[in-house]
């Protein structure tokens, strides 16, 4: 994890993820690149139709500016010693501007604050965060309120017995190292999708050690949904992170099938480690 990014619109969560993100880096003796994306509003409307807003120099030098400003006062409140620390501005829809930035600059993870989405705009827009870790070929780690790296013991770490996913258990084997943290297995098992617990319990025994996984317990419990249960696991045992993959589905995929994590990272409290499958 040498390169960290944090897009950073300045919000307290987004001062929040970079102090998460620092801490991160000084241990690794990485760089924390903070990306500001100015997104300017296409047109405006008159009593007739829609027109374009076109932009000066002189507007977009301003905005820049406000910027740089925010990220030296962000900076000067923290004492970062000698960690490597960037700035960067990019014009664009947000979330392309991100995604983008991601493959330029090699980027190791991701860190994102989050206000989450609720109600019609989770159903049709959804949060930048939420739309990063549908997409991001990199981990992505969203924070929602303060956490340093020391409080981090407990980690969720719900699965499929029928996951198989060499790659994904690597970085969640790096995650765990790194934080030297307890990990949580978790199965929902769901009303519609429910078998039989034995079964199940064989074969996420079968999961636990053909991939090695130490320093852990094994959880099966009942829900309406596995987001549900999840949600009720992690406040039931004050969990500390939740670690997931996620699919990364689009369109009309993500429309109809949606994503658990992308849901959780919305709707709870703590932070989530996210990652998109590889095709096996």
């Amino acid at each position: 994890m040498k390169k960290i990014l944090v897009p950073c619109d300045f919000s307290s969560t987004a001062v929040q993820a970079f102090e998460l993100a620092a801490e991160i880096a000084a241990i690794h003796q990485g760089e924390v690149m903070v990306l500001h994306a100015i997104e300017f509003v296409p047109a405006y409307e008159t009593s007739f139709v829609a027109q374009p807003y076109a932009f000066n120099s002189t507007v977009i030098e301003e905005l820049e500016n406000d910027a740089r400003k925010s990220f030296d006062e962000m900076i000067h409140a923290h004492n970062l010693d000698e960690l490597t620390v960037g700035f960067y501005t990019d014009h664009g829809p947000v979330t392309d501007t991100i995604r983008q930035f991601i493959d330029d600059h090699n980027i190791d993870l991701v860190v994102m604050g989050t206000h989450g989405a609720s109600g019609l705009k989770e159903f049709f827009i959804g949060s930048t965060t939420e739309k990063i870790v549908r997409s991001s070929h990199v981990p992505v780690l969203s924070v929602k309120s303060q956490v340093n790296l020391k409080s981090i013991k407990n980690i969720v770490f719900p699965v499929d017995p029928d996951l198989h996913q060499q790659d994904f258990i690597d970085r969640i084997k790096e995650l765990q190292n790194f934080m030297g943290a307890h990990l949580h297995v978790l199965h929902v098992n769901t009303t519609i999708h429910a078998a039989d617990e034995r079964k199940v319990k064989a074969s996420l025994n079968d999961y636990i050690q053909y991939y090695g996984l130490t320093d852990y317990t094994l959880n099966i419990i009942n829900d309406t949904t596995e987001e549900n249960g999840i949600m009720r696991f992690t406040n039931d045992i004050n969990a500390d992170m939740i670690a997931m993959a996620t699919h990364g589905r689009k369109g009309l995929a993500h429309f109809f099938a949606g994503s658990i994590a992308e849901d959780l990272v919305n709707h709870v409290s703590c932070p989530i480690w996210t990652y998109i499958l590889k095709p096996s």
